[in-house]
């Protein structure tokens, strides 16, 4: 016969596992949840926020986004960033590529974590970006891609890294922290006739920058390399006793955002891509420019890519992004117009001296008017001569 007490730890029991299968049927997984963000990577869903850049005429197709394949060579302070961007952004496919191991000293940025340390970068990153969203395709590359096999490696890599697996991939990005590194990304795309973006952090961590290049028609990183390249000189020899590189998550989350907000607009083709974009933490300093490929640069390969855009019908030379005028909202339900409430009178132009961006004029030459000529009219109209005029100076 049970006992009372049995009979009491059976009913405690039963209780346990029911309350256990309620909560795994209202129960959704971590998986289920995340998929839903992929999901919005659709016309068909009105609630996604990243097709609300298509309704509202700032991308055209935003779907094609899934179709993209782009590489990340470097997974650290900017590249990690970088990836995570790419994989919010649903992005159709990442390559990774890196060797080194996560530290506790990188738990000063937006992206690894504790319990990471150990991990390869790449493996650490994988885990994190399949979490974030499992519908993007992730690739890991563990090598040094300067060495003489890795280099080939990664060249088969970016040649064969497309969407379908087969064509090349669509944009590399740069994000490593040494010359030699981008040097070799830089002859790998040459090579390849491949467009990418460099980027970087200075060492004091208060300045980075982004810098599109496109082989032949744009200056490569070997045509106006830096000084310790220029000059062969062993980076490895500059480091100081004692003194590490600064690291900031602040700069390195806006050259990120630089950097993945000019790949969207490469990618999916709107807006303006900048050729060159900088950063100046001190005083909030974005310059600009653009460079132009040196006809005698040391990479042989950047020369053949410059011959064959010189060859290319004037017509392909320039392809220009032709971006549609959408109106912000498409329909304008209450006739809401904005109209000048008054109307200036058109003043004659006056040429102002104007400066570049990021600069502004010591001293504003003050606006020349032009002043009455009333009396010179009355001298030359009175019919008075000289010998008067004299007299009646004399009188005075």
């Amino acid at each position: 016969m049970t006992s009372v007490a049995e009979l009491r730890e059976q009913v405690r029991s039963l209780q346990d596992e029911l309350a256990q299968l309620k909560g795994e049927r209202g129960k959704t997984t971590t998986r289920e949840k995340i998929t839903k963000m992929s999901s919005e990577v659709v016309d068909s869903n009105p609630y996604s926020r990243l097709m609300a850049l298509q309704r509202m005429g700032i991308v055209k197709e935003y779907e094609q986004i899934r179709q993209k394949s782009v590489a990340v060579v470097g997974v650290g302070g900017v590249g990690s960033v970088t990836a995570d961007m790419l994989t919010r952004c649903g992005v159709g496919k990442l390559i990774l590529f890196d060797y080194d191991k996560v530290e506790l000293a990188n738990m000063n940025r937006l992206f690894f974590t504790p319990d990471q340390a150990g991990l390869s970068k790449v493996e650490a990153a994988a885990k994190t970006l399949n979490c974030i969203n499992p519908d993007v395709k992730i690739f890991t590359n563990n090598y040094n891609i300067t060495t003489v096999e890795s280099f080939e490696k990664f060249m088969n890599a970016i040649r064969t890294g497309g969407i379908d697996g087969s064509g090349a991939v669509d944009l590399v990005l740069s994000c490593v922290d040494n010359f030699e590194a981008r040097m070799a990304i830089n002859a790998a795309c040459n090579e390849l006739s491949l467009n990418w973006f460099e980027s970087g952090v200075s060492e004091n961590a208060v300045s980075g920058h982004i810098q599109f290049i496109q082989p032949g028609e744009k200056a490569c990183f070997a045509c106006a390399p830096p000084l310790v390249v220029a000059e062969n000189i062993d980076e490895k020899t500059l480091k100081r006793e004692g003194v590490c590189a600064a690291s900031l998550p602040t700069t390195m989350g806006i050259v990120a955002g630089m950097l993945v907000q000019n790949t969207l607009k490469y990618l999916l083709k709107f807006g303006t891509v900048s050729d060159y974009l900088g950063y100046n933490a001190l005083i909030d300093f974005f310059p600009k420019m653009s460079l132009k490929p040196n006809p005698t640069c040391d990479d042989r390969f950047c020369v053949l890519r410059q011959q064959e855009f010189a060859a290319k019908p004037k017509e392909e030379i320039i392809e220009e992004v032709q971006q549609e005028e959408f109106p912000v909202h498409a329909e304008n339900l209450y006739g809401i117009e904005l109209v000048s409430e008054t109307e200036v009178e058109s003043a004659p132009a006056v040429p102002v001296a104007t400066a570049n961006t990021g600069l502004k004029l010591a001293y504003e030459a003050p606006i020349q008017v032009e002043h009455s000529s009333a009396a010179t009219d009355v001298i030359k109209n009175d019919d008075v001569s000289l010998d008067d005029l004299m007299a009646q100076m004399k009188a005075i």
